[in-house]
């Protein structure tokens, strides 16, 4: 088995962005097309000279097939391979950091649990994804993580409806195993607050009577709904949970996605083979398992300094 590290790097451009409210894109576009860009630059960057006569420098991203295979470099040079790790690309950790010190920061991760990875290894995909996050950002505690389960949502066209259609979803079971996690790293100091994404009233209730650790965030999506349920304002009132709100996909990287990030075509990387062979590529079934996202935001002055995703797949050769 191979580990497949995908990175975004940086997705901050041209200096710190204000702060504003959520807009309309989702979290998997900005994934996706964060990791394209930054393989076209990795693989822009490591390219050969191009000769005098050769012509215009290789645009990666927009080449049909044949040209984007006869312009993209060799994986070897621009991806790095440590052990059974694949860095898709290569990470140059001394370009890492924070740019002051980092108790100048609010640190929020947000870490994806995706469908069909194993729920027994979910306590290894926390500990990874909070690793990546700290070597990448060079800081050693985190203000918040928030943990997204798949298979949940808040949708419904009213929010009582959403509301009731939630508590039916996910698995309570598999859930709060999993938070122990999340539990240990809030208790060893890496992580100060600790969050949930699209948890109702019903579920969020049965969950605080469960562990150990309370969530003291809950994050709902309310693309669907104008308001969020009163029974769910009640509740988070009552047991002293923040509600927050966001725009992030719940499908944030399918696999039939990620096989297109990674594949032969125009917009791929090059990486996955098409072939059984796997003369022109490498070859196997892949699964997504984790995907990270992580915001630095300076505290006096509101601005995001630093946001980018890690991604992680499992490739069986």
């Amino acid at each position: 088995m191979t580990r497949l590290i995908l990175s975004t790097s940086n997705i901050v451009m041209g200096g710190s962005s204000i702060v504003r409210q959520p807009g309309t894109d989702k979290s998997n576009f900005e994934l996706t097309n964060s990791l394209r860009a930054n393989f076209v630059a990795a693989q822009e960057d490591y390219s050969p000279p191009q000769s005098e006569t050769s012509g215009n420098t290789p645009t990666f991203g927009s080449a049909n097939g044949a040209e984007a295979e006869k312009t993209r470099p060799q994986l070897s040079i621009w991806t790095t391979r440590e052990g059974s790790d694949y860095y898709v690309p290569t990470i140059d950790w001394s370009l890492s950091g924070v740019q002051e010190e980092p108790s100048q920061y609010e640190i929020t991760v947000k870490l994806f649990y995706l469908p069909g990875a194993s729920i027994q290894e979910r306590a290894k995909y926390t500990k990874d994804a909070v690793e990546l996050v700290l070597k990448e950002l060079k800081i050693q505690t985190i203000d918040l993580l928030i943990i997204s389960f798949h298979g949940l949502t808040f949708d419904g066209d009213c929010e009582w409806r959403a509301d009731k259609i939630n508590a039916s979803q996910g698995n309570d079971e598999e859930e709060i195993q999993s938070w122990a996690a999340v539990e240990e790293l809030h208790s060893q100091g890496i992580v100060k607050r600790l969050g949930l994404a699209e948890y109702g009233s019903e579920k969020l209730s049965k969950f605080l009577e469960s562990v150990k650790v309370p969530p003291q965030v809950d994050q709902i999506n309310l693309k669907d709904c104008c308001n969020v349920p009163p029974p769910l304002i009640q509740l988070a009132k009552a047991k002293g949970i923040e509600l927050l709100t966001h725009r992030d996909c719940t499908d944030i990287l399918p696999k039939g996605t990620l096989r297109e990030i990674l594949g032969q075509g125009p917009q791929g990387a090059g990486l996955l083979s098409v072939s059984k062979r796997g003369l022109d590529g490498m070859k196997g079934e892949i699964t997504p398992q984790w995907v990270v996202k992580y915001t630095a935001v300076v505290r006096d002055r509101g601005v995001i300094e630093n946001k980018g995703y890690f991604a992680v797949a499992e490739l069986a050769e």
